[in-house]
């Protein structure tokens, strides 16, 4: 998700005016408001590790571990306040990644069936590699069954890292990135309903079937209105959630149903409200002309209702995607997932553990699996499958970038922590594999930026 060229140029501009501008330069991609930013989720990451391991620790985690409750006559119902920002609002994330992907393989730079496989492709290595590494160090000890924390990649840094190149890097980088993700961490919601779900409710699952169902046959009527398809959205998350599995899922699967394409075309508007715009001139002009009060006011009446076909007419050219897109995001990056970072990031950072982890197997099979699993599959699998002529690099994506791909993929945070807070039991426990997934993103990070830096564009001088 890099920066708009307008918006780009804008920021170069600001850095010939104040040093500081030329420090928000770098730094612009991670809070830009028109994209899932890094840098709200970065920010929030360090707060949380400043009062996890600051005198009120024990008090901040207890703040996130209160029950929240919702209760109507003798129903009630209450969850700890964490587990609401994981189940109630990380799905609009999962949302946005979902739609993004279907607009992405729909009419992006994965429409074609063999750029299309290449992600997929690359996404199956991304998960079986990463696994092997971790059961290799971990395999017949206690913690096997933590290979899930491995399976999945944090979507908001890794496009944080590859925005900080806005134009430099080719737009179908983004895009590889965005499907390697978004199949990732299906993969990873996957996981989760099938090895960390200890029941599936099927009643509920049935609901969430027929409510999904729904919105399939809404679409199918083409129907126009949003609150059907949000009370769907709602019935389709409850079912998931009643299920017992991880209702993020229900946000991707609904993500991919969104339409990406506009019930009307720019050329079919233009012909529709030529007339309309006409007869709304005429009717302004009568109404400033008019004598008598109450036909100026019949008047301005027409122009009213002329202006509201015209503004409906513009809405039918906004593909339903593009939009819920636009309203989303920066609720999701300001708040959804800072939230996340602040409730689930419970990493104390003593000498004590961090001399532990260096010696388990836990943390060291997380840092391998995700530091070395993640580009080694991702990269192994595409390249197979390109020699094969199964796939085929995207327009303009190298080997390099491809190899930077692979690295931010390490950045497993999210599901990760998810995965992490099911598969262990024991606080130590999860608490190290915290540590390890921490390193391993700083580590991939670090690595994927420098992958993308030697494979980019030199930058353009700027027009002074």
């Amino acid at each position: 998700m890099a920066l708009t060229p307008r918006l780009s140029g804008q920021v170069a501009a600001r850095a010939h005016h104040s040093p500081a501008a030329a420090i928000l330069q770098k730094i612009e991609p991670f809070f830009a408001i028109g994209q899932v930013s890094g840098g709200p989720l970065l920010i929030a990451t360090l707060i949380a590790l400043a009062m996890v391991n600051s005198p009120i620790g024990a008090d901040y985690i207890r703040l996130w571990d209160r029950g929240v409750r919702i209760s109507y006559g003798a129903w009630s119902f209450s969850r700890p306040a964490a587990e609401w920002v994981n189940d109630a609002l990380m799905p609009l994330f999962f949302l946005i990644i979902g739609t993004e992907v279907k607009r992405e393989f729909v009419k992006g730079s994965l429409a074609s069936v063999r750029t299309a496989v290449f992600p997929v492709v690359g996404a199956i290595g991304g998960l079986i590699v990463p696994i092997a590494i971790y059961l290799a160090f971990n395999l017949g000890t206690p913690t096997q069954h933590g290979w899930g924390v491995v399976a999945a990649m944090d979507t908001a840094f890794s496009l944080a890292i590859v925005a900080m190149f806005t134009t430099r890097l080719p737009p179908a980088v983004r895009a590889v990135l965005l499907a390697f993700a978004a199949i990732d961490d299906v993969f990873g919601l996957l996981v989760i309903a099938v090895a960390y779900t200890a029941t599936i409710h099927l009643w509920f699952l049935a609901l969430a079937v027929v409510a999904y169902g729904g919105i399939v046959g809404l679409l199918r009527l083409r129907w126009v209105a949003p609150i059907p398809y949000v009370l769907l959205g709602i019935i389709v998350w409850i079912g998931v959630f009643g299920s017992g599995i991880h209702p993020t899922i229900a946000g991707v699967a609904v993500g991919l149903l969104l339409p990406t394409s506009s019930r009307l075309s720019e050329g079919r508007f233009a012909e529709r409200v030529q007339r309309p715009i006409d007869e709304l001139k005429q009717a302004h002009a009568a109404a400033e002309q008019a004598d008598d009060p109450e036909e100026a006011e019949e008047q301005r009446d027409s122009a009213q209702q002329t202006l509201g076909y015209i503004h409906e007419m513009a809405a039918a050219t906004d593909e339903a995607a593009e939009r819920l897109v636009r309203v989303l995001t920066p609720w999701v990056s300001y708040i959804v997932l800072p939230l996340f970072a602040l409730s689930n990031v419970r990493i104390h950072l003593s000498p004590a553990l961090i001399a532990e982890a260096l010696h388990t197997p836990l943390a060291i099979g997380v840092v391998a699996g995700l530091v070395i699993g993640k580009p080694l599959g991702f990269l192994a699998a595409t390249w197979a499958a390109t020699r094969a002529g199964a796939a085929t690099l995207p327009d303009g994506v190298t080997w390099r970038m491809v190899l930077g791909i692979g690295g931010v993929a390490g950045i497993g945070f999210t599901i990760s922590l998810f995965i992490a807070e099911l598969a262990f039991a024991d606080p130590v426990q999860t608490e190290m594999a915290a540590l390890a997934i921490l390193v391993a993103s700083i580590v991939s990070g670090i690595f994927g930026y420098l992958m993308f830096w030697q494979a980019a564009d030199p930058p353009e001088a700027s027009p002074r």
